[in-house]
């Protein structure tokens, strides 16, 4: 008996360290989703206050997008090689052919670029529009270089200006930036565009990757999306691209 209240103690001082260290691990892992909530809430409010905004994406070019990107909040970034600009979150419509529903999102980084990206000190907001089916399934595959893998330009603003122009008509990728309250086309060419696959398990606490997300519908959508894909249903609920 003396053997087994020795041996209790003893196993205790194996098994409570054991114990703590999952809840700290649990408690992480908490962590690393309510982050990844929070940035797909805050781009949903992102995307909603620039629509709601009088001169903002024109509807014409909305209409066309097959997936569209929000990097909400972009503070300072570094300038040369491997600088950091933004984590933020994607969508696009459903199916093959991207004409069904808006879905589940998937985490994007958008990553180095050039010194016109430099925008000083101010919390900057970039969308982009991904206006073809093969700069869609290019950026859900792998890292895209905007400009080089995938024609780009800054996009027109003003809700009466239209996609048929020269401009648009030849970019696969448009993009935005918001900064004090100024929304603008602007150029990110020489930036890429990759899949946050952490992000993405973070957020949906498994292993998975963006082209199952969006294709294979592998993913309910969290609740954090009900303001993106709200907005996004209700400005522009059908493709009515023709290619």
């Amino acid at each position: 008996m003396r053997k087994l209240w020795l041996a209790i103690p003893l196993l205790s001082l194996l098994v409570l360290p054991a114990v703590a260290q999952n809840k700290q691990e649990d408690k992480k892992e908490d962590k690393k989703e309510e982050k990844e909530e929070d940035r797909v809430e805050n781009a949903g409010k992102v995307f909603k206050e620039i629509l709601d905004a009088p001169d903002s994406i024109p509807q014409d070019v909305l209409d066309k997008t097959k997936c569209v990107v929000i990097l909400p909040s972009v503070l300072k970034f570094a300038i040369g090689i491997g600088g950091s600009y933004g984590r933020g979150v994607m969508t696009c419509r459903g199916g093959s052919n991207f004409r069904g529903p808006w879905g589940p999102p998937t985490m994007m980084a958008l990553e180095g670029g050039s010194v016109g990206l430099q925008l000083g000190g101010n919390a900057t907001d970039f969308v982009l529009l991904l206006m073809s089916d093969r700069s869609a399934t290019s950026v859900l595959s792998s890292k895209v270089k905007i400009g080089a893998d995938a024609s780009a330009a800054a996009g027109p603003v003003g809700r009466a200006a239209s996609a048929e122009t020269d401009v648009t008509l030849r970019a696969e990728i448009l993009s935005y930036s918001r900064s004090r309250g100024l929304f603008a086309g602007i150029s990110l060419e020489g930036s890429t565009l990759r899949p946050d696959n952490g992000g993405n398990k973070n957020l949906y606490g498994k292993e998975i990757s963006a082209k199952d997300i969006v294709f294979e519908k592998a993913v309910p959508v969290p609740p954090s999306a009900k303001t993106l894909l709200g907005t996004l249903e209700k400005a522009s609920p059908k493709n009515k691209s023709t290619k």
